[in-house]
């Protein structure tokens, strides 16, 4: 007997454990279940990507903070670790695409969990964005025929900041196409990508180490500037709070993952650590390699020069070579995890145009309408480059902030939970193992995580006009990230408005008319 099926369609699998957990939530299985316990590390660790963010902010760092920016990698390391532990419980528990969306909604109620579902994808679209961006560091350094656009590569310069623009639209081009193609081709790229970074990496470290012109004591020196030691670290902290977050990729992800109440608590943890080991030595091993501290060119140039410096230029630009690579994977993962966001919240009924951007390919388990969405919108956001070179680290911060607030809307809603004693993780995972939990660490975790999320959100937003607008006259980007998280607020607010007047009038629409007496 033959099969009367498409051939372009692929057969329906076995129903896994994890199908018929997604179904208890009220859910169908659409997107295949394809991921094993590396790509759920590979989706955490690449959003991370050490690489990508290290090589993008070690300037930035290092030239308001000095070496001593570096003491900042493991205090962010920690914070970030206890909200990974929070995540990790909310992983096991609900292992749903669109996780910041789902675990908010479901701890809170659904207003508040549109807001941080709302907020988040906003802020994963400008991640998207920043993330393209960093070509811009890496490609000119290796021929400086990639500088396509001007003379002057520094991101910091008009030519500099618009070239980046340039690259990076080239680069959400080559995301979108494999957003759109195959789950396995997308999953495939992922993995091979977080291979070659982790090598690269480890590379990285051991040549630099063994290259090193100063000992580790360099790290306690300050940059001498006018905000004291406390100041510099806390703007010298915006390199790490970039570094390490999206580590909730793994659980984005959930929904593709085999034995996911399993396998996305560990991966959330294993890519954080991992990312937060190798870039807190890439950082070291680069500030013990430079050649020079004060000559300015590691605040301008960053590790690129470092590289190319200390350990010839074949050597170097090859590795560089493994940082573009690294980019490229990370602006894929991003732009996914940002997919799945949307396709969650849609599916839910809770966006525009909410049945396009749910609808999945059932031949490439993809929801291809919010691949292109995230991809035109992060390519807007470039052409800001184009204005003025303070848009690089303006899009660059605003991306933080968004998610460290949207963190702070599942924490925060978490310790209530915890504090009433109405949260528990009870039952067990696909292999009958005990879920994931912290016990009775949970509430101390919980609210250093919170307090942590909360302090750094204000750090990384307040306007400092010496570092979003330091040639001065911009005063919309020294308040950039302000107006921009007002502004995506205010959206959603009247977005909430209108569709619940939407609503309100079907409904009162559908009532039968009062009976009238004569």
């Amino acid at each position: 007997m033959t099969s009367t099926a498409p051939a372009d369609v692929r057969p329906d699998p076995p129903e896994s454990p994890g199908d018929r957990s997604l179904r208890e939530f009220g859910y169908r299985q659409e997107l295949h279940r394809s991921l094993g316990r590396y790509a759920s590390f590979a989706a955490g660790f690449s959003f991370i990507s050490v690489l990508t963010t290290v090589f993008q902010f070690f300037a930035f760092g290092y030239a308001f903070g000095g070496p001593v920016f570096f003491w900042t990698w493991p205090v962010v390391l920690i914070g970030q670790f206890l909200v990974a532990a929070c995540f990790a419980e909310l992983a096991a528990r609900y292992p749903i695409s669109g996780a910041i969306y789902q675990w908010s909604s479901r701890l809170s109620n659904l207003t508040f969990g549109w807001f941080a579902g709302w907020i988040m994808v906003i802020g994963q679209i400008v991640v998207v964005a920043a993330a393209a961006l960093a070509l811009q560091m890496v490609m000119p350094p290796i021929w400086s025929g990639f500088q396509i656009v001007g003379g002057d590569p520094a991101p910091t310069s008009a030519t500099g900041a618009a070239n980046a623009a340039v690259l990076g639209v080239i680069l959400l081009v080559l995301t979108t196409l494999v957003n759109v193609v195959d789950d396995r081709v997308m999953s495939v790229i992922n993995r091979v990508g977080v291979t070659a970074e982790i090598i690269g990496a480890v590379l990285i470290i051991v040549l630099l180490l063994t290259h090193s012109k100063r000992s580790p004591g360099i790290t306690f020196h300050t940059a001498g500037g006018d905000a004291g030691l406390f100041g510099a670290l806390l703007v010298g902290s915006f390199t790490a709070a970039y570094v390490m977050i999206g580590f909730d990729s793994a659980g984005e992800m959930s929904e593709e993952t085999r034995n996911p109440r399993r396998t996305a608590p560990r991966t959330i943890l294993t890519a954080l650590g991992a990312a937060g080991l190798l870039g807190g030595l890439i950082v070291l091993g680069g500030l013990l390699a430079a050649p020079s501290l004060t000559d300015g060119k590691l605040g301008v140039d960053g590790l690129s020069y470092v590289l190319t410096s200390s350990l010839g230029d074949g050597v170097g630009r090859f590795l560089l070579a493994d940082v573009v690579v690294a980019i490229a994977v990370a602006t894929l993962a991003i732009q996914t995890a940002a997919c799945r966001m949307l396709f969650s919240m849609a599916r839910d009924g809770q966006l525009p145009f909410a049945g396009r951007l749910a609808k999945v390919n059932p031949r490439t388990g993809m929801p291809s309408a919010p691949a292109v969405v995230v991809g035109v919108l992060a390519a807007a956001l470039l052409l800001l480059n184009f204005a003025s070179p303070e848009a690089f680290l303006a899009i660059g911060t605003t991306c933080i902030v968004m998610l460290y607030l949207a963190y702070a809307m599942v924490t925060g809603p978490l310790l209530v939970r915890r504090l009433r004693g109405t949260f528990t993780v009870e039952g067990a995972d696909e292999t009958g193992r005990p879920l994931f939990s912290l016990g009775r660490w949970g509430i101390p975790v919980n609210a250093v995580a919170l307090v942590y999320g909360l302090f750094m959100t204000v750090n990384l937003a307040w306007p400092r006009a010496e570092v979003y607008d330091p040639a001065g006259g911009h005063w919309y980007f020294q308040w950039f990230t302000v107006l921009f998280l007002l502004v995506t607020v205010g959206v959603g607010v009247l977005y909430r408005l209108t569709r619940t007047q939407g609503l309100r009038s079907a409904a009162e629409t559908a009532l039968p008319l009062p009976e009238t007496t004569h």
